[in-house]
């Protein structure tokens, strides 16, 4: 049975900082309402209400402009919730999709019209009901500029640095790829992952530092890793909340204040800090 999934924290922190005008949050999940958009039946996880209004105040305590909303796993291939918010709100969000197998190019053009920018595609290691790497979808979404998002899991970037590599999309990497902090910069997926940054072709969402820690905040094993790649690439980081932040089971919810603040320890020069939530994620998705 699906578990409920703990809810964020109500109350958001002030942040220190000051974000510069136009700031995107490039990883957000939504929810609607349970009996109106009811989530997949084989996800391990169900999520109470994380709605666009929700997340409209929360762009407001942070200085944010809009936000990506990324399909979350709790609706598996199911974007109808994502639409609504797009249609509603169509200057706070854009979209990426997790796809089905397979999608025809005139649907890709309808979402296209409505602010999705992307698709999604996860590694074995994570649930069933998400689409792995699909080249077919990959290309049609080409033919619209889209990159392609990718979740890895743990260790295993290795084995699909050749796969994501072969596509020719744009390639956007999930929570710091999702490579075990503890392990250091030194690690094997950490090294493929600045291989591939020197492609020009990959980028990477310092997002999600829980994903990659196992501890809580303020992460700071997460420090090291966000100072080599900001290094490596600034021209190719973003920066998003993951918000409402699923499946925290056992471990303590952070603020969103907080949270947003740990990139003052992550890129601690303003104008990288521009790069991340504004220059780059204009380049990426833009605002048309």
């Amino acid at each position: 049975m699906p578990y409920l999934t703990p809810p964020p924290e109500p109350a958001i922190k002030p942040p220190r900082l000051q974000a510069p005008p136009g700031a995107w949050d490039c990883q957000v999940h939504l929810f609607g309402p349970l009996d109106d958009y009811p989530q997949d039946p084989t996800s391990p996880y169900v999520s109470a209400p994380a709605t666009a209004e929700m997340n409209i105040r929360l762009q407001y305590a942070l200085g944010l402009a809009r936000s990506i909303i990324v399909s979350g796993g709790g609706y598996g291939r199911d974007y109808r919730y994502m639409e609504h918010a797009l249609e509603r709100y169509p200057q706070r969000f854009r979209g990426v999709i997790l796809p089905p197998d397979t999608i025809a190019d005139a649907e890709l053009r309808r979402l296209d019209g409505l602010g999705v920018r992307g698709v999604r595609f996860v590694s074995d290691g994570h649930a069933k009901n998400l689409p792995r790497i699909l080249p077919q979808v990959a290309r049609q979404a080409m033919d619209l500029n889209w990159p392609v998002h990718f979740y890895p899991k743990g260790e295993d970037l290795v084995q699909y640095e050749s796969e994501l590599l072969a596509l020719p999309n744009q390639i956007v990497l999930n929570h710091f790829a999702a490579v075990p902090a503890a392990k250091g910069v030194d690690q094997p997926a950490f090294q493929v992952l600045l291989r591939m940054l020197d492609t020009g072709r990959v980028w990477v969402k310092l997002s999600g530092p829980m994903r990659s820690s196992a501890g809580d905040m303020p992460y700071a094993e997460v420090t090291p890793l966000a100072h080599a790649l900001i290094a490596r690439a600034p021209e190719r980081m973003l920066w998003g909340s993951d918000w409402p932040h699923v499946n925290m089971r056992d471990r303590l919810m952070p603020n969103d204040g907080d949270l947003f603040d740990l990139l003052l320890e992550w890129a601690p020069d303003a104008t990288d800090r521009r790069r991340i939530l504004v220059d780059n994620p204009d380049a990426l998705y833009g605002v048309r």
